[in-house]
């Protein structure tokens, strides 16, 4: 607890220029005993902080110093930077705070490598997907809601007014987890199906849930495929699906066992695979399958 309370205030004084001794005691719940304390022992460690009285007196720190390896291990100096780069790249900083990751490189003496990068877009690089993502991470941190048209897995489209809550990363896509009044729940909202974004004035006040029905919905609806799929589809298959999900066959093609939550999604994601692809198992699911290649080639007769 203590050297966190340590860490704490220089950090404090990395963001601000002068703090007085009862703000830090307030803000770590101590006496401005122990604060002094701190100080005391901070300076033990070479770091240059010192006290001032008068007016304008308070707590400062000077720039341009390594931390003693007695408070930091480099390993800790290290996982440190790692998360400041990471939240870069995420955006997650605000315009004050830009400059965090490179002080704090300047204070370990390390130039911290570029270990992440992280791109919103996809390979076209639409402006319209990267303008999205800004306005709904304004939306999560300000408590504001978003309105869209939205296209579901069955080409449907409708308006929608959400409280979203988070981005997150789900199966190689992006996804908003938000609140939807009209359904009194919560749900997720694919980011490549949203269109003519909105950000409301209207605010809400909402914490996370641990388990949307959606999620136990969709982990009820599981359904195991059996797949074989041709060798020259090779570089998919090992994009798509785990290595142990994958055998070879004697001919040098594929034997796929797998399972997806159950969904419109599903028969178009093996419909992609073209002539490429046959379903072994269920029967439901062939059958399913050759309606729609029906459906498809009525659209040539």
């Amino acid at each position: 607890m203590k050297n966190e309370r340590l860490f704490g205030i220089v950090y404090t004084l990395l963001s601000e220029d002068s703090v007085t001794a009862k703000e830090l005691a307030e803000r770590f719940e101590v006496s401005t005993r122990t604060i002094y304390r701190d100080i005391d022992l901070l300076s033990s460690f070479n770091i240059p902080i010192y006290a001032s009285k008068g007016k304008n007196g308070g707590i400062h720190l000077l720039e341009n110093y390594k931390l003693d390896k007695s408070l930091l291990s480099k390993e800790e100096q290290n996982q440190i930077l790692f998360a400041l780069q990471s939240m870069k790249k995420l955006g997650v900083y605000e315009a004050d705070d830009a400059e965090l990751s490179d002080k704090m490189q300047r204070i370990f003496q390390s130039k911290g490598k570029e270990w992440i990068s992280i791109d919103f877009s996809d390979w076209s690089n639409r402006s319209e997907q990267n303008d999205f993502f800004s306005i709904i991470k304004q939306a999560v941190l300000e408590e504001r809601k978003i309105e869209f048209d939205y296209y579901n897995s069955y080409g449907e489209k409708s308006k929608r007014k959400v409280e979203p809550l988070q981005i997150c990363f789900k199966h190689k896509a992006w996804y908003v987890m938000a609140y939807e009044e009209r359904k009194k729940d919560y749900r997720f909202f694919k980011v490549t199906r949203i269109k003519n974004l909105q950000l409301l004035e209207e605010t809400f006040i909402r914490e996370m849930p641990r388990e949307t029905s959606e999620q136990k919905q969709q982990e009820s609806k599981i359904i195991c495929l059996e797949l074989e799929i041709d060798k020259s589809m090779a570089y998919r298959v090992y994009d798509e699906f785990d290595s142990d999900e994958i055998s070879v066959t004697e001919n040098g093609d594929f034997r796929v066992k797998t399972a997806y939550p159950d969904g419109e999604w599903v028969y178009g994601f093996i419909l992609s695979f073209g002539e490429y692809i046959q379903v072994i198992s269920p029967t439901d699911v062939i059958e399913k399958i050759k309606e729609r290649l029906k459906r498809s080639m009525a659209q040539y007769l």
